[in-house]
């Protein structure tokens, strides 16, 4: 049987009608096109694909469930690797990991293992498929802080282990950058984040919303008055940056946590119908290049009212950390990129309110340590963007909270909370994991160690007490 070297396509709403709704864009494969995507798989003997996976996810076994006609199976296989597929299947970057060592790369494209993943995902939300949850059921009740990718994926491999598992959420509302981070149109809140945070709530897990921990209870108060025989710390980094440039305290300069928490957690898309309104204005400028900008670019283009998004970014095309989907998916939308660009300065009405974002042309010189050329002004270059609301997205921090709470907590020189491979931290029984170890990254790569941590805790706490 010859190779099928074409991919089928998602199908997903026209540009120029999802430009002015939060509907999700991509649409989803049918039961015929994910199983005749999956008769593209080769089943490798040695399947490069999952080498390519942050988490080793046995991606052939479940792809033959589909391809067999039988997606309950196949929920069964990917939850043995991956407790949250829907999510997975719409926000990782598989382009550049599984998809990326498939082998049909060598000669045409390779298999759509994260629309398949999101097929399956989708298919376990429809049919109401929770997690299985056999256990022994343990004395021992363990903490997770944060209720993020990292800290659910713990939560879950803690409870199915036969821990009493209690989420502390700062927000009041559980998910972390799943529900505050990314937008309606590429991971739907109720359809998605929802049904997968209930399928744990279902199996046991408690959640605490509105505990800020650091504030309203100390890492010290968990194990030494409630009572924690273990603390996984997953927080994120969700701290902002800003370029320290003049005129950054301007009003209508939001960073691109503030803008996306209140667009996503508040509704604030809605506009004046909102109960926390968000305000753009007609023209709106977007600092940065990865995904964080593009999501934000393609919040501000549906905001009623908005005319113009301009997204700019010092380096080039190529350089630009974003998805190539994403990025895809803003330019067919209307974003405007002004590439190998960067601000220098913003200029404010008699108000106090951004007006104009003054800026100037790059061009890329030698490798930074990213790997990345590195940008170099060109003498002379500058010049003026008129502006309304600009979003500051060049990346994040870890928030020193914690750190700053717990005694002999050690954290590296940016403040991210130092961890072994397993998660454990430079305290006893206190573990953590995600971004606020690693720095930003995936959500898989969050979720993988939050699933090693839970492993991690599970072998320290079953160790028994020296006599």
């Amino acid at each position: 049987m010859p190779l099928n070297l074409n991919r089928v396509s998602m199908p997903e709403q026209e540009p120029e009608v999802r430009c002015h709704n939060f509907k999700e864009v991509n649409l989803g494969l049918s039961m015929e096109s994910a199983r005749a995507e999956a008769g593209r798989c080769l089943f490798c003997k040695r399947p490069t694909c999952i080498e390519g996976c942050p988490v080793s996810i046995n991606i052939p076994h479940f792809i033959r469930a589909i391809l067999d006609n039988d997606p309950h199976e196949a929920v069964r296989r990917i939850r043995v690797d991956n407790p949250l597929p829907a999510i997975c299947g719409r926000v990782c970057p598989q382009e550049s990991q599984c998809e990326a060592a498939c082998v049909l790369n060598k000669k045409g494209a390779p298999v759509a293992i994260g629309a398949l993943e999101r097929y399956v995902g989708d298919y376990a939300i429809r049919e109401g498929l929770k997690a299985e949850c056999v256990v022994k059921e343990k004395k021992l009740k363990a903490a997770v802080v944060g209720s993020g990718p990292s800290g659910l994926t713990c939560a879950g491999e803690l409870r199915k282990l036969g821990y009493a598992v209690t989420v502390f959420e700062a927000l009041h509302e559980l998910g972390g950058v799943l529900t505050y981070g990314i937008p309606e149109f590429r991971l739907p809140q109720e359809a998605v984040v929802k049904f997968e945070i209930e399928a744990l709530r279902t199996m046991g897990v408690e959640f605490k919303t509105n505990r800020l921990i650091g504030k309203t209870h100390l890492i010290s108060d968990l194990m030494e008055i409630e009572g924690f025989a273990a603390v996984y710390i997953a927080t994120g980094a969700g701290y902002p940056q800003f370029m320290r440039i003049p005129g950054e305290d301007l009003n209508y300069v939001y960073s691109a946590n503030e803008f996306l928490t209140r667009m996503n957690l508040m509704q604030a898309y809605q506009g004046d119908a909102a109960a926390t309104p968000i305000f753009v204005g007609k023209r709106v400028a977007v600092i940065g290049g990865g995904n964080t900008a593009m999501d934000a670019a393609r919040c501000a283009l549906r905001m009623p009212g908005v005319e113009k998004v301009s997204l700019i970014y010092r380096r080039s095309e190529k350089e630009m950390p974003a998805r190539v989907e994403e990025a895809k998916h803003a330019q067919e939308e209307g974003i405007e990129f002004q590439f190998l660009t960067a601000p220098t300065e913003y200029l404010g009405t008699p108000e106090g309110a951004v007006r104009t974002a003054r800026c100037i042309r790059m061009a890329l010189g030698e490798p930074d340590a990213s790997g990345r050329r590195r940008p170099v002004v060109i003498p002379g270059s500058e010049f003026e963007i008129e502006v309304d609301a600009v979003v500051v997205a060049i990346g994040t921090q870890a928030n020193p909270i914690i750190a700053q709470t717990t005694p002999g907590l050690e954290t590296n020189k940016w403040g991210y909370i130092v961890a072994d491979q397993n998660g454990l931290t430079s305290l006893q029984n206190i573990y953590a994991g995600g971004d606020i170890v690693s720095g930003a990254a995936t959500v898989i790569l969050a979720m993988g160690a939050g699933r090693k941590a839970a492993q991690a805790i599970d072998r320290a706490l079953s160790v028994p007490a020296p006599h």
